[in-house]
């Protein structure tokens, strides 16, 4: 029972005049389960303490605790911080021991109150539910959505963000400028209709903001008109034949499920384990940004580097993703950003100056192409809803191309 008591009498003092100590023997079982390390788990220990002096300044107990102290104590108590020696400053410490300590307090049946939210917040919320229930968008296209129109909704009201004040054409035409001064053309869309689903969406509230539908214009960029990047063989060659690294089992397994299989980082990040069929020789991709279940065939390679990493590396969890997290806590699935950082690891490795995933979409779409395939066969195996999506793919193949050219006028016959 002592073990997750500070060693130091301050922090040791401060947890128990705190009634967060009585949380202290679950706070522990908790990281333990999750896999920490002892020196993690007395460094988060210690950081509970330190907040817990904090709340006890504050005149505060744990069935006061609000979602945003945690919030307020990183942003305005840690930065000026004067409390005794020794005592943990480390905000990114902190920050993952307080997180932690709030699930163990709802575990507990604390309830955290909550302060009036910000409308802000609320309209966000809202429009989160009409996107998600009405229209159907993915989770990530939320986010990216949510991400933009926050930022829109921020600075429309300025030094009072209190108030939501009604949209304006001046509001848009100003936001619209200062992005696209840092976006491209093609990115722009994503701006575009984050902007107009909000007035339609407000336009279902009740507002009169139709008339302002025609300020939100899309910047000039021809469909079509740039060629995807792609890799040369030697260059997909010299990526498969990087093994180390950290992880390197698990980099060189999402690789290959890139390379052969054309997948997104987000397909690969779920993947479970249930969706390969060993003996059928067969892997499920499930409901992604198409919305729908794909059933691709394994390629050998492909289903060895798997398992490879399955026997070699992958350490013991309870979850079922295939890719887990090597770092505790490893009963968490990894995301999207550790697929990206191990292609941009080997990208960087092999001396290339790509730093995009969807370049090894690509550069299967070309070998395909290359090899014979029908734009429909790419097209399933890209998972493609639209045929016209693949039809930038035909710009690469320059071989066909070449053969159905007509000549130059002028030019050598």
């Amino acid at each position: 029972m002592d073990s997750f008591v500070p060693h130091h009498p301050t922090p040791a003092a401060w947890l128990q005049k705190s009634d967060l100590a009585q949380f202290m023997p679950n706070y522990w079982q908790y990281l333990v389960r999750r896999g920490y390390a002892l020196s993690t788990r007395r460094a988060y220990v210690c950081c509970v303490a330190h907040f817990a002096h904090w709340l006890t300044t504050q005149r505060r107990d744990a069935g006061d605790i609000r979602h945003d102290d945690v919030g307020h104590f990183l942003d305005h108590h840690l930065p000026h911080c004067s409390c005794p020696a020794p005592v943990r400053r480390c905000r990114t410490d902190m920050r993952a021991a307080l997180r932690h300590l709030l699930a163990v307090l709802v575990d507990n049946n604390v309830t955290l109150t909550r302060q009036a939210a910000n409308v802000i917040e609320e309209e966000l919320r809202r429009y989160d539910e009409h996107m998600h229930h009405d229209r159907g968008l993915a989770s990530n296209t939320r986010r990216q959505r949510l991400y933009l129109l926050r930022a829109f909704l921020l600075r429309k009201a300025g030094p009072d963000p209190t108030k939501l004040t009604p949209v304006s054409a001046c509001d848009l035409r100003q936001f619209t400028d200062q992005m696209l001064q840092r976006w491209n053309p093609n990115s722009a869309r994503v701006l575009v209709a984050t902007l107009r689903g909000y007035l339609r969406f407000r336009a279902m509230c009740g507002d009169q903001v139709e008339h302002l539908l025609p300020v939100v214009t899309s910047p000039a960029n021809w469909r079509l008109s740039a060629l995807p990047e792609i890799l040369s063989p030697t260059e997909v060659a010299q990526i498969l034949e990087r093994r180390d690294g950290p992880s390197a089992h698990r980099a060189y397994a999402m690789i290959r499920c890139l390379v052969d299989l054309g997948l997104r980082a987000s397909e690969v990040v779920r993947l479970d384990l249930d969706d390969i069929d060993w003996f059928a020789g067969t892997i499920r991709i499930g409901p992604g940004k198409s919305r729908r279940v794909d059933m691709l065939p394994l390629p050998r390679p492909t289903g060895s580097a798997i398992a490879t990493y399955l026997r070699s590396e992958r350490p013991d969890t309870n979850s079922r993703r295939i890719f887990v997290r090597h770092r505790a806590p490893v009963d968490e699935p990894i995301g999207a950003g550790v697929v990206r950082q191990a292609v941009r690891d080997a990208y960087r490795d092999c001396g290339l100056s790509h730093t995009r995933v969807h370049v090894l979409r690509h550069t299967l779409a070309s070998r395909l192409l290359r090899e014979g395939s029908t734009l429909k066969e790419v097209a399933d195996v890209l998972r493609h809803r639209d045929l016209d999506t693949t039809l930038i793919y035909t710009k690469i193949d320059t071989a066909r191309l070449a053969a159905v050219a007509l000549p130059w006028p002028g030019g050598a016959s």
